[in-house]
This record gives C-alpha cells, structure tokens and sequence, in this order.
C-alpha cells in the first residue's frame, strides 16, 4: 500500500472513451454480417480468430472451433445473464479477468488482448462492458485473423485483421477521448 498522500499505480489507468458525438460512428457495421446456418458455416471455416461478446464466443466454442482469444463480460445486452459454464473450454488455455467500463476501453483490456495473443489465447472475462474490447482484438490479432463479434438482431459481423483495418482500428482509438481513471485493484 503507498504511502498516505501518494496516488497508487491503479489512479493512472489509460481510459479512452467514446465522445458522444461519435457514438453513431463506433455503431457502424465494419464488416460483413451473417445470422443462422451461414454465420455457423463461416465461423467453423474461420483459421486463427478471435470473437467479442458472450453469444458469438459462446456459438463458437458451441461448435466446437475455438477462438484464439474470446472476450465476454457474461451477459448479454448489457442485462441478461450468460452460463459462466459456457466458456470452460476455452477458459481451459488460460483466464484472466479485467475492469473495463461501459462506453470505454482500457489500457488494462488492451493489454490483456496482446498478451492472450502472445501467449497462446484464452479467455477474458471483462468486469464491466467488452463491447469494445473488438478493436483491441482488431488491433492486436496477426494479420489474416478474423475477429468476429455479434450485432443485437442482426448477426455476427466478420472483419479481416489487415494493416487497412488495424489502420482504422488505430483512427478510431485516436478519435477517443483519452482520460485517468482509478479502476482500483
């Protein structure tokens, strides 16, 4: 514990956080959606991917194609509760857990996807909203992965780790309000 008067390392935790007057622009589709029997087919044809959200990882891991790193906060649509049993497979490689508000993404998750990357995948469980946590797989994913993430009534949208989209990726980041925030231990 620091000294009484001295700030601990969790008050300087990297938060960027979605303006509102970009929220519409993080809303956008960015890659190509499919629902039913054809998202099944193309997630079981899927290489190396990773997956954000509870049901998208959980379909996945369903199937019996894990992803390398699945990101799941155990609900879905921010309210309604998903099995923690859902994810013991891939949960198996490894688990680590990470704070990580709503409408914001933290250096904490950041840094969580780039070592599940380099470290053989596995599953992060985010004590907040994951929602974002698609860019930092984006961002972090070899180029030729996919990362897959669900859209609430329309499907799984599929996007290709390329240097166009890790391009985007980083644009997006930069529109960010970048802040401190102490997110405890």
């Amino acid at each position: 514990m620091p000294p009484a008067g001295t700030r601990s390392a969790s008050s300087n935790d990297r938060v960027w956080v979605v303006p509102a007057a970009l929220r519409a622009t993080f809303a956008e589709r960015y890659g190509p959606v499919y629902r039913g029997a054809e998202a099944e087919r193309r997630i079981q044809a899927l290489a190396v991917f990773g997956s954000c959200g509870d049901l998208v990882t959980a379909q996945a891991i369903r199937l019996g194609h894990l992803p390398l790193v699945g990101i799941v906060d155990y609900k879905t649509q921010r309210t309604e509760p998903v099995a923690r049993n859902a994810f013991v497979a891939l949960a198996a490689r490894r688990r680590v857990s990470v704070k990580n508000p709503p409408g914001m993404l933290t250096q904490r998750l950041r840094r969580a996807v780039k070592e599940m990357v380099h470290h053989g995948g596995g599953l992060i469980e985010v004590d907040g909203e994951e929602d974002l946590g698609a860019l930092a797989l984006v961002e972090s994913l070899p180029l030729g992965a996919t990362v897959i993430y669900g859209i609430p009534g329309a499907g799984v949208s599929f996007v290709t780790v390329d240097a166009v989209a890790q391009d985007h990726v980083r644009r997006l980041i930069g529109t960010m309000e970048l802040r401190r925030l102490d997110l405890g231990p």
